[in-house]
């Protein structure tokens, strides 16, 4: 009796897995074997890097929101600190953004950590 091997279903995995490598260089792009590690290996980066995404954007907020903060006279540690004390509830994400794209609001959250940070220090 004959070996079955399901050619059609072969195929469309064969022919997926060659889709998603197009663009590879060399054997990787044109044939099976070379094609499904290359991809899997491309997933595990990709899977990777949207979980380090995020830590990569919060660096950039922290970094932005340190930049705006000295030229408001303040560190961005102790600018933190401040916002803890204000109770003011706004992430870095929206902060950063404020410091960008309006100035001076960013510099009346400045002014009032200011303010927190001196009647904490009173206190």
């Amino acid at each position: 009796m004959p070996r079955a091997t399901n050619s059609p279903a072969s195929r469309k995995r064969h022919k997926k897995v060659l889709k998603y490598a197009k663009g590879y260089f060399g054997n990787k792009s044109r044939l099976f074997r070379y094609a499904k590690d290359a991809v899997q290996h491309a997933w595990q980066h990709a899977y990777i890097a949207r979980r380090k995404k995020k830590a990569d954007f919060r660096g950039l907020w922290i970094v932005r929101l340190n930049a705006a903060c000295r030229e408001n006279g303040i560190s961005y540690s102790r600018f933190i600190e401040g916002l803890k004390a204000a109770n003011i509830q706004m992430d870095r994400k929206v902060l950063s953004d404020l410091a960008i794209r309006d100035e001076v609001a960013f510099a009346a959250v400045v002014n009032q950590v200011k303010d927190a940070l001196k009647a904490k220090a009173a206190a």
